[in-house]
């Protein structure tokens, strides 16, 4: 059972989805940059609730708008925090009734706080406990005229006729406490984070110029399928690095049509991706083979998976564009391949943090299977999560020399490769496959 707490910490935000979060910063960063600052700015809000907890003997509640409990928990953690869905109304009612909450759980003073503070501290948070003890009302009034938070001793709707999103928000609200009796104490201004020009003060206006996710797609003679993988991949929040091998055919030329940026270099895929890489401005990267489709809103599939603090690479669940009998088994057995044994391969659009990417040391210089062995690598370091949806991978290789053939080479490459066999020895594997370009 747990024990009542007299002091209640609330960090009242919204869970991140790219389209619904920071709305007012998405013409500048896109929807999931706009949307993956949300989510920094709530991790930070936690951190600093979390470092005062001891010095205001303080329980800690998260009110979230959007997620449930479970979304919540696997991006900030199930330990020390409670989850609380905000109700429904405008900005004051849902305020209101999480103070009303946590007065009905035994507290006596209550502090809430917003998430997009990037200069909030522990002192801040300590200082409003510290007034309740003097005071019946702690604000935290932000420099456009609004608060970043509100503290009481007892409950009393002082939230009811404001006109959120004004410059006249905290003079209505100290109006309102005042007509209720309440002796209001005011902390120092802080500055919040909602539009371009805050994104400048705080220095971060080269947010702008930079994508939430990078695309690099490796090729080597790729001019048939390259079109139409490059225009199922055009996203706001994206860019497209198209790392060349030395084709001899269009594909640069197509790659140039479609405005991506191009990467040449000595022909590898394993170099072509970390040379890709290593012109990638965005936080996340996304591998993506020449002949295979993104799903519809995939930097949501990929935003989502990654919101779980304890994924390190994601992937897509398999499917080719032959649709027989014997496809559908090896796409079903991909998918438990994938699942059970963390192992999903590169022609399922690999995701993950680029910090995360070169944590591992990058794709390693082998000359076959780079993509299992990167996989293994990050299979130590946390966990590998596919998404509900499947990218579509050209057959080629199916429809020239058989399923069942192409499945028995790709398994002994794989089995191999797990057993330690130097991946030189593997490769000649590989040209069993007639007319396959091994990059």
């Amino acid at each position: 059972m747990k024990s009542v707490s007299l002091h209640r910490l609330i960090v009242f935000g919204r869970y991140p989805r790219p389209g619904k979060t920071k709305t007012r910063l998405i013409p500048a960063l896109g929807p999931a940059s706009a949307a993956d600052l949300q989510r920094r700015l709530t991790e930070w809000t936690v951190a600093v609730a979390k470092r005062c907890l001891g010095q205001t003997d303080a329980r800690l509640a998260v009110h979230h708008d959007g997620g449930s409990k479970k979304q919540m928990q696997r991006w900030l953690g199930k330990r020390d925090i409670d989850y609380v869905p905000q109700t429904q109304g405008d900005l004051g009612s849902r305020m209101f009734r999480s103070l009303q909450w946590a007065f009905g759980q035994g507290a006596r003073r209550v502090v809430l706080v917003g998430t997009d503070i990037p200069g909030l501290a522990p002192d801040h948070l300590e200082a409003a406990f510290d007034r309740l003890e003097r005071h019946d009302l702690v604000i935290g009034p932000s420099k456009d005229g609004g608060y970043w938070l509100v503290g009481m001793s007892r409950p009393e709707n002082i939230f009811d006729g404001i006109a959120w999103s004004t410059a006249t928000v905290l003079e209505s609200t100290l109006n309102l406490a005042r007509s209720k009796g309440m002796a209001p104490s005011l902390l120092d201004p802080l500055s919040d984070l909602d539009d371009t020009e805050d994104l400048e003060r705080e220095g971060l206006g080269n947010e702008a110029a930079k994508p939430y996710l990078s695309i690099v797609v490796p090729t080597l003679n790729e001019e048939r399928h390259l079109a139409a993988t490059l225009v199922g991949a055009r996203s706001a929040d994206a860019e497209i690095i198209v790392s060349d091998g030395g084709s001899t055919d269009l594909t640069v030329a197509v790659a140039r049509d479609h405005g991506v940026r191009i990467v040449e270099g000595p022909k590898g895929r394993a170099a072509q991706q970390n040379r890709g890489t290593g012109e990638a401005e965005g936080r996340v990267l996304l591998f993506l083979h020449a002949d295979t489709l993104l799903p519809a809103n995939y930097v949501d599939h990929i935003f989502e998976t990654l919101m779980d603090r304890r994924v390190v690479l994601g992937a897509f669940r398999f499917q080719t564009d032959l649709a027989t009998p014997a496809m559908h088994w090896i796409a079903f057995w991909t998918q438990l391949r994938a699942a059970w044994l963390q192992l999903p391969y590169g022609d399922q659009g690999l995701f993950l943090r680029k910090k995360d990417f070169w944590a591992a040391g990058g794709f390693p210089q082998v000359p076959i299977a780079e993509d299992l062995y990167l996989v293994r690598r990050l299979a130590r370091r946390g966990r590998i999560a596919l998404t509900a949806a499947p990218v579509v991978t050209s057959a080629r290789r199916w429809r020239k020399i058989g399923p069942l053939r192409t499945t028995l080479v790709n398994t002994a490459i794989a089995i191999g490769c797990l057993a330690g066999v130097n991946p030189a020895r593997l490769a000649p594997f590989y040209r069993l496959f007639p007319g396959k370009k091994r990059l």
